[in-house]
């Protein structure tokens, strides 16, 4: 299984989905089976490591996102990926402009495996203060566990 987590410039919220999905995954001796990575729609911050604040607050709660680099999504990457989850309305209908003929069954938004706010969308906490990146840490842990164990139950 190999799973892209796609935000707006990949500093923010699809790292530290990465970072967090990353750690369950580890955790839950699974990393030979499932594959983690990120990806923006937008080509702003290409190459650059994730927002100082997503890393600090991460940190925080035992993730490490230092060693990841925002980049941009591709064509190459629906078919490199069995899911591509966007983190809001906006990035999933990006997703789906982009998206080659007969994938786009590959491309939810990643609330929808939450059960804080099913559906939603994970909220960009960049423009605001404190309070985002920990709402932000608080939906992904929700969605990344319901996501883990629907993998977890596929395995089986």
């Amino acid at each position: 299984m190999k799973v892209l987590f796609v935000c707006l410039g990949n500093i923010c919220r699809s790292p530290t989905a990465d970072g967090v999905f990353r750690k369950m995954i580890q955790q839950a001796d699974l990393e030979e089976q499932v594959t983690v990575d990120s990806a923006g729609t937008a080509a702003w911050h290409i190459g650059k490591s994730p927002d100082p604040r997503s890393q600090e607050f991460a940190e925080r709660r035992g993730y490490d996102l230092s060693a990841l680099r925002a980049r941009q999504v591709s064509v190459e990457d629906f078919h490199r990926f069995d899911l591509l989850l966007a983190m809001d309305s906006e990035n999933y209908a990006n997703l789906l402009e982009l998206c080659p003929e007969g994938a786009d069954f590959k491309v939810k938004k990643l609330l929808s495996y939450g059960l804080l706010k099913p559906n939603a969308d994970v909220p960009d906490p960049y423009y605001g203060g404190d309070k985002g990146f920990e709402e932000v840490l608080d939906l992904v842990e929700d969605a990344c566990g319901q996501l883990l164990k629907q993998i977890q139950s596929g395995l089986k």
